[in-house]
Protein backbone atom coordinates (compact mmCIF):
# COMPACT_ATOMS: atom_id res chain seq x y z
CA UNK A 1 0.00 0.00 0.00
CA UNK A 2 1.10 3.30 -0.87
CA UNK A 3 1.26 6.29 1.71
CA UNK A 4 0.31 8.97 -0.37
CA UNK A 5 -1.25 9.69 -3.27
CA UNK A 6 0.73 8.76 -6.96
CA UNK A 7 -0.27 10.62 -10.17
CA UNK A 8 -0.86 8.23 -12.96
CA UNK A 9 1.63 10.79 -15.93
CA UNK A 10 -0.09 9.11 -18.81
CA UNK A 11 -3.43 11.01 -18.06
CA UNK A 12 -2.01 14.25 -16.80
CA UNK A 13 -2.41 17.21 -19.09
CA UNK A 14 -0.31 19.78 -18.41
CA UNK A 15 -2.54 22.06 -20.56
CA UNK A 16 -4.64 22.11 -17.69
CA UNK A 17 -8.15 21.23 -17.32
CA UNK A 18 -10.52 22.16 -20.35
CA UNK A 19 -14.19 23.21 -20.23
CA UNK A 20 -16.84 20.70 -20.45
CA UNK A 21 -18.96 20.27 -23.48
CA UNK A 22 -21.67 18.85 -24.94
CA UNK A 23 -20.45 17.15 -27.87
CA UNK A 24 -23.93 17.10 -30.35
CA UNK A 25 -23.26 15.15 -33.76
CA UNK A 26 -23.74 17.25 -36.93
CA UNK A 27 -27.49 16.70 -38.37
CA UNK A 28 -28.46 15.13 -41.78
CA UNK A 29 -28.70 18.03 -44.89
CA UNK A 30 -32.79 18.58 -44.96
CA UNK A 31 -34.02 16.41 -48.10
CA UNK A 32 -35.67 18.93 -50.27
CA UNK A 33 -35.67 17.36 -52.98
CA UNK A 34 -38.17 15.00 -51.98
CA UNK A 35 -40.68 17.86 -50.96
CA UNK A 36 -42.61 17.16 -54.12
CA UNK A 37 -45.58 19.77 -55.11
CA UNK A 38 -43.62 21.86 -52.10
CA UNK A 39 -40.22 22.29 -52.69
CA UNK A 40 -40.48 25.12 -54.83
CA UNK A 41 -42.18 27.07 -52.72
CA UNK A 42 -40.22 26.10 -49.61
CA UNK A 43 -36.82 26.91 -51.56
CA UNK A 44 -38.21 30.31 -52.43
CA UNK A 45 -38.59 31.16 -48.77
CA UNK A 46 -35.16 29.70 -48.06
CA UNK A 47 -33.80 31.85 -50.59
CA UNK A 48 -35.88 34.91 -49.66
CA UNK A 49 -34.74 34.30 -45.97
CA UNK A 50 -31.75 32.65 -45.94
CA UNK A 51 -32.41 30.62 -42.81
CA UNK A 52 -31.89 26.89 -42.84
CA UNK A 53 -34.06 25.01 -45.55
CA UNK A 54 -35.70 22.97 -42.68
CA UNK A 55 -37.82 25.49 -41.25
CA UNK A 56 -39.64 26.87 -43.90
CA UNK A 57 -39.70 22.91 -45.31
CA UNK A 58 -41.47 22.33 -41.36
CA UNK A 59 -43.80 25.12 -41.66
CA UNK A 60 -44.98 24.30 -45.11
CA UNK A 61 -45.90 20.52 -44.23
CA UNK A 62 -47.59 21.88 -41.28
CA UNK A 63 -49.45 24.26 -43.78
CA UNK A 64 -50.58 21.53 -46.13
CA UNK A 65 -51.66 19.53 -43.22
CA UNK A 66 -54.10 22.00 -41.98
CA UNK A 67 -55.35 22.78 -45.70
CA UNK A 68 -56.44 19.36 -46.34
CA UNK A 69 -56.80 17.40 -43.39
CA UNK A 70 -60.20 18.04 -42.95
CA UNK A 71 -60.99 16.62 -46.58
CA UNK A 72 -59.34 12.96 -46.02
CA UNK A 73 -58.24 10.21 -43.67
CA UNK A 74 -54.93 8.01 -45.53
CA UNK A 75 -54.74 4.60 -45.08
CA UNK A 76 -51.70 3.14 -43.29
CA UNK A 77 -50.20 -0.44 -42.50
CA UNK A 78 -52.75 0.08 -39.33
CA UNK A 79 -55.86 1.10 -40.48
CA UNK A 80 -56.71 4.92 -41.39
CA UNK A 81 -55.27 7.50 -40.47
CA UNK A 82 -56.17 11.68 -40.18
CA UNK A 83 -53.72 13.26 -42.67
CA UNK A 84 -52.71 16.00 -39.63
CA UNK A 85 -49.05 16.83 -38.94
CA UNK A 86 -47.40 17.59 -35.37
CA UNK A 87 -44.03 19.69 -36.52
CA UNK A 88 -41.52 20.69 -33.73
CA UNK A 89 -38.41 23.04 -34.99
CA UNK A 90 -35.80 23.77 -32.97
CA UNK A 91 -33.69 27.55 -33.47
CA UNK A 92 -32.33 29.84 -31.73
CA UNK A 93 -33.36 33.56 -31.28
CA UNK A 94 -32.14 35.30 -34.62
CA UNK A 95 -32.79 32.01 -37.03
CA UNK A 96 -35.59 33.56 -38.73
CA UNK A 97 -38.26 31.84 -37.92
CA UNK A 98 -41.18 33.97 -37.98
CA UNK A 99 -39.66 35.42 -41.69
CA UNK A 100 -39.82 31.52 -42.80
CA UNK A 101 -43.70 31.61 -41.52
CA UNK A 102 -44.93 34.30 -42.49
CA UNK A 103 -45.29 33.62 -46.46
CA UNK A 104 -46.27 30.67 -46.08
CA UNK A 105 -49.37 31.42 -43.86
CA UNK A 106 -49.97 34.92 -46.14
CA UNK A 107 -53.30 33.26 -47.85
CA UNK A 108 -54.33 31.65 -44.59
CA UNK A 109 -54.33 34.82 -42.45
CA UNK A 110 -56.09 36.61 -45.67
CA UNK A 111 -59.04 34.03 -45.33
CA UNK A 112 -59.30 33.95 -41.95
CA UNK A 113 -59.08 37.67 -41.94
CA UNK A 114 -61.98 37.66 -45.12
CA UNK A 115 -64.16 34.98 -42.95
CA UNK A 116 -63.47 37.33 -39.66
CA UNK A 117 -65.78 39.98 -41.36
CA UNK A 118 -68.28 37.40 -43.12
CA UNK A 119 -68.73 36.05 -39.46
CA UNK A 120 -69.52 39.47 -38.16
CA UNK A 121 -71.97 39.88 -40.65
CA UNK A 122 -73.67 36.48 -40.40
CA UNK A 123 -73.57 37.62 -36.42
CA UNK A 124 -76.05 40.43 -36.60
CA UNK A 125 -78.15 38.46 -38.97
CA UNK A 126 -78.39 35.76 -35.99
CA UNK A 127 -78.59 38.64 -33.34
CA UNK A 128 -82.01 39.93 -35.30
CA UNK A 129 -83.21 36.59 -36.11
CA UNK A 130 -82.84 35.61 -32.51
CA UNK A 131 -84.55 38.74 -31.13
CA UNK A 132 -87.50 38.00 -33.42
CA UNK A 133 -87.21 34.18 -32.01
CA UNK A 134 -87.46 35.11 -28.98
CA UNK A 135 -90.27 37.52 -29.60
CA UNK A 136 -92.24 35.23 -30.82
CA UNK A 137 -91.21 32.37 -28.00
CA UNK A 138 -92.14 34.89 -24.95
CA UNK A 139 -95.73 35.61 -27.07
CA UNK A 140 -96.49 31.87 -27.07
CA UNK A 141 -95.38 31.17 -23.71
CA UNK A 142 -97.80 33.49 -22.58
CA UNK A 143 -100.84 32.64 -24.18
CA UNK A 144 -99.92 28.81 -23.08
CA UNK A 145 -99.53 30.82 -19.28
CA UNK A 146 -103.43 31.96 -19.79
CA UNK A 147 -104.80 29.53 -21.65
CA UNK A 148 -106.13 25.98 -20.88
CA UNK A 149 -106.85 22.60 -22.62
CA UNK A 150 -106.93 22.95 -26.37
CA UNK A 151 -105.29 26.54 -26.31
CA UNK A 152 -102.08 25.13 -24.05
CA UNK A 153 -102.03 22.21 -26.67
CA UNK A 154 -102.31 24.61 -29.36
CA UNK A 155 -99.28 26.85 -27.70
CA UNK A 156 -97.36 23.44 -27.72
CA UNK A 157 -97.36 22.97 -31.06
CA UNK A 158 -96.72 26.14 -32.04
CA UNK A 159 -93.57 26.30 -30.15
CA UNK A 160 -92.45 22.70 -31.78
CA UNK A 161 -93.25 24.56 -35.25
CA UNK A 162 -91.28 27.69 -33.94
CA UNK A 163 -87.84 25.41 -34.01
CA UNK A 164 -84.74 25.67 -32.06
CA UNK A 165 -82.90 28.80 -31.07
CA UNK A 166 -80.83 30.12 -33.69
CA UNK A 167 -77.42 29.32 -33.29
CA UNK A 168 -74.45 31.61 -33.38
CA UNK A 169 -72.38 31.35 -36.83
CA UNK A 170 -69.04 29.07 -36.33
CA UNK A 171 -65.81 31.36 -35.46
CA UNK A 172 -63.68 31.87 -38.68
CA UNK A 173 -60.75 31.23 -37.06
CA UNK A 174 -58.44 28.14 -38.45
CA UNK A 175 -55.47 28.63 -36.43
CA UNK A 176 -54.78 29.41 -32.52
CA UNK A 177 -51.21 29.95 -30.88
CA UNK A 178 -51.93 29.46 -27.33
CA UNK A 179 -54.64 27.08 -26.14
CA UNK A 180 -55.72 25.55 -22.87
CA UNK A 181 -57.90 21.99 -23.73
CA UNK A 182 -61.02 23.62 -22.34
CA UNK A 183 -60.25 26.68 -25.20
CA UNK A 184 -59.57 24.39 -27.77
CA UNK A 185 -62.48 22.48 -27.23
CA UNK A 186 -64.89 25.17 -27.02
CA UNK A 187 -63.29 26.49 -30.36
CA UNK A 188 -64.25 23.10 -31.94
CA UNK A 189 -67.37 23.11 -31.06
CA UNK A 190 -68.32 26.12 -31.73
CA UNK A 191 -65.95 27.19 -34.34
CA UNK A 192 -64.27 25.15 -37.28
CA UNK A 193 -63.49 21.38 -37.73
CA UNK A 194 -60.44 21.90 -38.64
CA UNK A 195 -57.98 23.98 -36.98
CA UNK A 196 -53.78 24.27 -36.48
CA UNK A 197 -51.86 25.08 -33.54
CA UNK A 198 -49.51 27.16 -35.26
CA UNK A 199 -46.58 29.60 -33.04
CA UNK A 200 -43.59 30.98 -34.20
CA UNK A 201 -42.97 31.31 -30.38
CA UNK A 202 -44.30 27.53 -29.17
CA UNK A 203 -42.64 28.09 -25.76
CA UNK A 204 -45.70 29.91 -24.42
CA UNK A 205 -47.22 27.28 -25.08
CA UNK A 206 -45.36 24.54 -23.38
CA UNK A 207 -44.77 26.90 -20.57
CA UNK A 208 -47.77 28.02 -20.33
CA UNK A 209 -51.38 27.45 -18.74
CA UNK A 210 -52.20 24.01 -20.81
CA UNK A 211 -48.90 22.35 -19.84
CA UNK A 212 -48.31 23.03 -15.73
CA UNK A 213 -48.17 20.14 -13.84
CA UNK A 214 -51.94 20.20 -13.16
CA UNK A 215 -53.41 20.52 -16.94
CA UNK A 216 -50.28 18.45 -18.68
CA UNK A 217 -51.29 14.99 -18.75
CA UNK A 218 -54.95 15.77 -19.35
CA UNK A 219 -53.44 18.32 -22.64
CA UNK A 220 -51.11 15.56 -23.56
CA UNK A 221 -53.83 13.25 -23.49
CA UNK A 222 -56.03 15.06 -25.76
CA UNK A 223 -53.29 15.66 -28.22
CA UNK A 224 -52.29 12.34 -28.68
CA UNK A 225 -56.49 11.32 -29.25
CA UNK A 226 -56.57 14.37 -32.07
CA UNK A 227 -53.47 13.01 -34.01
CA UNK A 228 -55.28 9.63 -33.62
CA UNK A 229 -58.40 11.18 -35.32
CA UNK A 230 -60.53 10.04 -31.90
CA UNK A 231 -63.31 11.89 -30.69
CA UNK A 232 -62.87 14.86 -27.91
CA UNK A 233 -64.63 13.60 -24.86
CA UNK A 234 -65.02 16.66 -21.90
CA UNK A 235 -66.35 16.35 -18.47
CA UNK A 236 -67.11 19.34 -16.23
CA UNK A 237 -69.47 19.55 -13.10
CA UNK A 238 -70.95 23.25 -14.36
CA UNK A 239 -70.57 21.71 -18.16
CA UNK A 240 -71.68 18.38 -17.78
CA UNK A 241 -70.11 15.54 -20.46
CA UNK A 242 -69.73 16.60 -24.62
CA UNK A 243 -68.50 14.47 -27.16
CA UNK A 244 -67.04 15.86 -30.33
CA UNK A 245 -66.27 14.24 -32.96
CA UNK A 246 -64.95 14.50 -36.56
CA UNK A 247 -62.48 16.97 -35.54
CA UNK A 248 -58.53 17.75 -36.85
CA UNK A 249 -56.11 19.38 -35.66
CA UNK A 250 -52.07 20.03 -37.68
CA UNK A 251 -49.56 21.32 -35.21
CA UNK A 252 -46.52 23.47 -35.58
CA UNK A 253 -44.68 24.46 -32.69
CA UNK A 254 -41.19 26.92 -33.36
CA UNK A 255 -39.23 26.67 -30.01
CA UNK A 256 -35.69 27.43 -28.89
CA UNK A 257 -33.66 24.87 -28.26
CA UNK A 258 -33.42 25.81 -24.33
CA UNK A 259 -36.94 25.50 -24.30
CA UNK A 260 -36.87 22.10 -26.16
CA UNK A 261 -34.38 20.74 -24.24
CA UNK A 262 -36.61 20.76 -21.11
CA UNK A 263 -39.94 19.85 -22.99
CA UNK A 264 -38.26 16.86 -24.64
CA UNK A 265 -36.07 16.00 -21.09
CA UNK A 266 -40.09 15.39 -19.49
CA UNK A 267 -40.65 11.59 -19.13
CA UNK A 268 -44.36 12.21 -19.32
CA UNK A 269 -44.10 13.84 -22.75
CA UNK A 270 -42.19 11.04 -24.44
CA UNK A 271 -44.00 8.24 -21.83
CA UNK A 272 -47.82 9.31 -23.31
CA UNK A 273 -46.67 9.23 -26.64
CA UNK A 274 -46.80 12.98 -27.02
CA UNK A 275 -43.57 13.66 -28.09
CA UNK A 276 -43.15 11.06 -30.74
CA UNK A 277 -45.98 11.65 -32.55
CA UNK A 278 -43.88 15.11 -33.92
CA UNK A 279 -41.53 15.36 -37.37
CA UNK A 280 -38.65 16.57 -34.88
CA UNK A 281 -35.99 18.92 -36.36
CA UNK A 282 -33.10 20.94 -35.36
CA UNK A 283 -31.14 22.42 -38.45
CA UNK A 284 -27.94 23.85 -38.00
CA UNK A 285 -27.53 27.84 -37.52
CA UNK A 286 -26.68 29.66 -40.75
CA UNK A 287 -26.71 33.02 -38.49
CA UNK A 288 -22.93 34.60 -39.75
CA UNK A 289 -23.57 33.37 -43.34
CA UNK A 290 -27.11 35.00 -44.67
CA UNK A 291 -25.15 37.89 -46.98
CA UNK A 292 -27.81 39.91 -48.64
CA UNK A 293 -25.68 39.40 -51.91
CA UNK A 294 -27.03 35.97 -51.98
CA UNK A 295 -30.61 36.43 -51.11
CA UNK A 296 -32.89 35.50 -54.47
CA UNK A 297 -36.45 35.83 -54.53
CA UNK A 298 -39.03 33.80 -56.41
CA UNK A 299 -42.37 35.24 -56.16
CA UNK A 300 -44.13 33.10 -58.91
CA UNK A 301 -43.74 29.84 -56.71
CA UNK A 302 -44.90 31.95 -53.10
CA UNK A 303 -47.71 33.24 -55.33
CA UNK A 304 -48.60 29.43 -57.03
CA UNK A 305 -48.42 28.53 -53.12
CA UNK A 306 -50.47 31.25 -52.02
CA UNK A 307 -52.93 29.90 -54.56
CA UNK A 308 -53.29 26.40 -54.23
CA UNK A 309 -53.69 27.18 -50.04
CA UNK A 310 -56.27 29.60 -50.87
CA UNK A 311 -58.30 27.43 -53.62
CA UNK A 312 -58.22 24.48 -50.87
CA UNK A 313 -59.79 26.70 -48.13
CA UNK A 314 -62.35 27.90 -50.12
CA UNK A 315 -63.24 24.14 -51.00
CA UNK A 316 -66.37 23.36 -48.62
CA UNK A 317 -64.86 21.16 -45.85
CA UNK A 318 -67.54 17.55 -45.95
CA UNK A 319 -68.95 17.51 -42.60
CA UNK A 320 -72.34 17.17 -41.59
CA UNK A 321 -74.37 20.60 -41.46
CA UNK A 322 -75.53 20.24 -37.82
CA UNK A 323 -73.17 18.79 -35.78
CA UNK A 324 -69.85 20.32 -37.91
CA UNK A 325 -68.59 16.52 -37.69
CA UNK A 326 -66.04 16.10 -40.46
CA UNK A 327 -66.82 13.44 -42.99
CA UNK A 328 -63.82 12.75 -44.37
CA UNK A 329 -62.78 10.14 -47.47
CA UNK A 330 -60.27 7.88 -47.65
CA UNK A 331 -57.55 7.66 -49.82
CA UNK A 332 -55.76 4.96 -50.11
CA UNK A 333 -52.44 3.52 -51.16
CA UNK A 334 -51.76 2.28 -54.79
CA UNK A 335 -50.15 -1.28 -54.77
CA UNK A 336 -46.57 -0.06 -55.62
CA UNK A 337 -47.01 2.34 -52.87
CA UNK A 338 -48.43 -0.07 -49.87
CA UNK A 339 -45.44 -2.36 -50.75
CA UNK A 340 -42.80 0.42 -50.11
CA UNK A 341 -44.03 1.49 -47.25
CA UNK A 342 -44.54 -2.08 -45.98
CA UNK A 343 -40.68 -2.41 -47.01
CA UNK A 344 -40.03 0.62 -44.79
CA UNK A 345 -42.00 -0.51 -42.13
CA UNK A 346 -39.76 -3.77 -41.90
CA UNK A 347 -36.74 -2.29 -41.80
CA UNK A 348 -37.40 0.29 -39.04
CA UNK A 349 -39.18 -2.47 -36.90
CA UNK A 350 -36.15 -4.81 -36.88
CA UNK A 351 -34.07 -1.86 -35.97
CA UNK A 352 -35.77 -1.44 -33.06
CA UNK A 353 -34.07 -4.57 -31.67
CA UNK A 354 -32.32 -4.94 -28.60
CA UNK A 355 -28.67 -3.33 -30.05
CA UNK A 356 -30.36 -2.37 -33.11
CA UNK A 357 -29.80 1.63 -34.16
CA UNK A 358 -33.30 2.76 -33.18
CA UNK A 359 -33.11 0.58 -29.91
CA UNK A 360 -33.82 3.96 -27.85
CA UNK A 361 -36.31 5.81 -29.65
CA UNK A 362 -38.72 3.32 -30.19
CA UNK A 363 -41.92 5.25 -29.33
CA UNK A 364 -40.88 7.40 -32.80
CA UNK A 365 -39.48 4.95 -34.56
CA UNK A 366 -43.02 2.30 -33.90
CA UNK A 367 -45.25 5.84 -35.52
CA UNK A 368 -42.74 6.29 -38.45
CA UNK A 369 -44.36 4.01 -41.04
CA UNK A 370 -47.35 5.87 -40.30
CA UNK A 371 -45.51 9.18 -40.36
CA UNK A 372 -44.62 8.52 -43.96
CA UNK A 373 -48.21 7.60 -44.62
CA UNK A 374 -49.52 10.74 -43.44
CA UNK A 375 -46.77 12.67 -45.43
CA UNK A 376 -47.60 10.77 -48.47
CA UNK A 377 -51.39 11.78 -48.22
CA UNK A 378 -50.09 15.32 -47.53
CA UNK A 379 -48.40 15.82 -50.79
CA UNK A 380 -50.58 14.07 -52.85
CA UNK A 381 -53.83 16.38 -51.98
CA UNK A 382 -51.76 19.26 -51.95
CA UNK A 383 -50.87 18.12 -55.58
CA UNK A 384 -54.80 17.22 -56.58
CA UNK A 385 -57.95 17.39 -53.85
CA UNK A 386 -59.40 14.99 -55.34
CA UNK A 387 -56.68 11.93 -55.88
CA UNK A 388 -57.95 8.63 -55.60
CA UNK A 389 -54.98 7.09 -54.01
CA UNK A 390 -51.43 7.53 -53.39
CA UNK A 391 -48.75 6.44 -55.66
CA UNK A 392 -45.54 5.33 -55.63
CA UNK A 393 -43.65 8.33 -56.21
CA UNK A 394 -45.47 10.59 -53.17
CA UNK A 395 -45.11 7.63 -51.11
CA UNK A 396 -41.41 7.13 -51.88
CA UNK A 397 -40.80 11.39 -51.06
CA UNK A 398 -42.71 10.93 -47.76
CA UNK A 399 -40.80 7.64 -46.64
CA UNK A 400 -37.57 9.60 -46.97
CA UNK A 401 -38.91 12.63 -45.27
CA UNK A 402 -39.74 10.04 -42.64
CA UNK A 403 -36.51 9.05 -42.51
CA UNK A 404 -34.72 11.93 -42.15
CA UNK A 405 -37.56 12.78 -39.13
CA UNK A 406 -36.49 10.18 -37.41
CA UNK A 407 -32.32 10.43 -38.24
CA UNK A 408 -33.51 13.35 -36.44
CA UNK A 409 -35.20 12.40 -33.73
CA UNK A 410 -32.54 9.84 -32.92
CA UNK A 411 -30.02 12.03 -33.41
CA UNK A 412 -31.33 14.25 -30.44
CA UNK A 413 -32.18 11.85 -28.15
CA UNK A 414 -28.43 11.19 -27.80
CA UNK A 415 -27.91 14.55 -27.45
CA UNK A 416 -30.05 15.06 -24.57
CA UNK A 417 -28.32 11.66 -23.40
CA UNK A 418 -25.39 13.70 -23.69
CA UNK A 419 -26.36 16.92 -21.88
CA UNK A 420 -27.58 14.94 -19.15
CA UNK A 421 -24.22 13.58 -18.43
CA UNK A 422 -22.58 16.92 -19.11
CA UNK A 423 -24.71 18.54 -16.89
CA UNK A 424 -24.18 16.46 -14.05
CA UNK A 425 -20.75 16.56 -14.44
CA UNK A 426 -21.00 19.90 -13.99
CA UNK A 427 -22.86 19.75 -11.39
CA UNK A 428 -19.84 17.33 -9.72
CA UNK A 429 -17.51 19.82 -10.79
CA UNK A 430 -18.93 22.43 -8.89
CA UNK A 431 -19.44 20.65 -5.86
CA UNK A 432 -15.50 19.69 -6.14
CA UNK A 433 -14.20 23.14 -6.37
CA UNK A 434 -16.78 25.00 -4.06
CA UNK A 435 -17.97 22.32 -1.59
CA UNK A 436 -15.65 19.40 -0.97
CA UNK A 437 -12.75 20.59 1.22
CA UNK A 438 -9.43 17.88 0.63
CA UNK A 439 -7.66 17.92 -2.83
CA UNK A 440 -8.88 14.33 -3.69
CA UNK A 441 -11.73 12.26 -4.14
CA UNK A 442 -13.05 8.66 -4.08
CA UNK A 443 -16.17 7.33 -5.86
CA UNK A 444 -17.19 6.08 -2.57
CA UNK A 445 -17.35 9.56 -1.28
CA UNK A 446 -19.27 11.12 -4.17
CA UNK A 447 -22.09 8.44 -3.69
CA UNK A 448 -21.99 8.78 -0.27
CA UNK A 449 -21.68 12.75 0.52
CA UNK A 450 -21.77 14.03 -2.92
CA UNK A 451 -24.80 16.39 -4.42
CA UNK A 452 -28.09 14.20 -4.19
CA UNK A 453 -28.20 13.97 -7.57
CA UNK A 454 -25.20 12.26 -8.00
CA UNK A 455 -25.83 9.34 -5.09
CA UNK A 456 -26.00 6.44 -7.39
CA UNK A 457 -22.75 4.73 -8.29
CA UNK A 458 -24.64 4.39 -11.67
CA UNK A 459 -24.40 7.97 -11.96
CA UNK A 460 -21.58 9.38 -9.99
CA UNK A 461 -19.39 6.94 -11.96
CA UNK A 462 -20.22 8.64 -15.40
CA UNK A 463 -19.89 12.08 -13.75
CA UNK A 464 -16.27 11.39 -12.85
CA UNK A 465 -14.98 9.38 -15.88
CA UNK A 466 -16.45 12.73 -17.73
CA UNK A 467 -14.30 15.31 -15.54
CA UNK A 468 -11.12 12.56 -16.31
CA UNK A 469 -11.31 13.02 -19.42
CA UNK A 470 -11.58 16.93 -19.35
CA UNK A 471 -9.09 17.37 -16.99
CA UNK A 472 -10.46 17.77 -14.10
CA UNK A 473 -9.50 14.98 -12.32
CA UNK A 474 -6.21 12.90 -12.76
CA UNK A 475 -6.98 9.06 -11.57
CA UNK A 476 -4.75 7.73 -8.34
CA UNK A 477 -3.00 4.65 -8.63
CA UNK A 478 -5.19 2.13 -7.47
CA UNK A 479 -5.30 1.25 -3.87
CA UNK A 480 -4.00 4.68 -3.02
CA UNK A 481 -4.55 5.55 0.64
CA UNK A 482 -7.33 8.74 1.03
CA UNK A 483 -8.60 9.40 4.31
CA UNK A 484 -7.21 6.27 5.80
CA UNK A 485 -8.38 4.06 3.46
CA UNK A 486 -7.31 2.17 0.28
CA UNK A 487 -9.14 3.49 -2.44
CA UNK A 488 -9.89 1.04 -5.41
CA UNK A 489 -10.66 4.19 -7.46
CA UNK A 490 -9.94 7.85 -6.73
CA UNK A 491 -8.42 11.29 -8.08
CA UNK A 492 -6.63 14.52 -7.10
CA UNK A 493 -9.04 17.73 -8.13
CA UNK A 494 -7.08 20.11 -10.53
CA UNK A 495 -8.09 23.44 -10.08
CA UNK A 496 -8.76 25.91 -12.92
CA UNK A 497 -11.09 27.35 -15.49
CA UNK A 498 -14.25 26.50 -17.17
CA UNK A 499 -17.55 25.75 -17.61
CA UNK A 500 -20.30 24.33 -20.07
CA UNK A 501 -20.15 25.35 -23.19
Amino acid sequence: MKAHPQLNETAFMPEGPQPLVREIAPGAAYPEHVLGPLRAAVEAVQGMTQAPLAIPAQSALAVASLAVQGFVDVETLGGTRPTSLYALTIARSGERKSACDAPLLAALRAHEREQAKVQRDAMQSRTNAHALWKGERDRILLEAKRGKGEKRIASQADLEALGPEPEAPPSADRTVTEPTFEGLTKLFAHGQPSLGLFSDEGGQFLGGHAMNSENRQKTLAAFNDLWQGNPIRRTRSGDGHATLYGRRLAVHLMVQPGVARGFMADPLAADTGFLPRFLICEPPSAIGTRMQANARRDDMALASFSERLRDILETPLPMDPETRELQPRILTLAPEARALLVAFSDAIEAAQAPGGDLAHITGAASKAAEQAARIAGVLTLWRDLHAPQVQPGDMADAIDLAQFYLSEASRLASAATVSTETDRAETLRRWLLESWPHDEIASAEVVHRGPNSLREAKIAHPALNTLEKFGWLVPLDPETVVRGQARKSAWRIVKGPGNVV
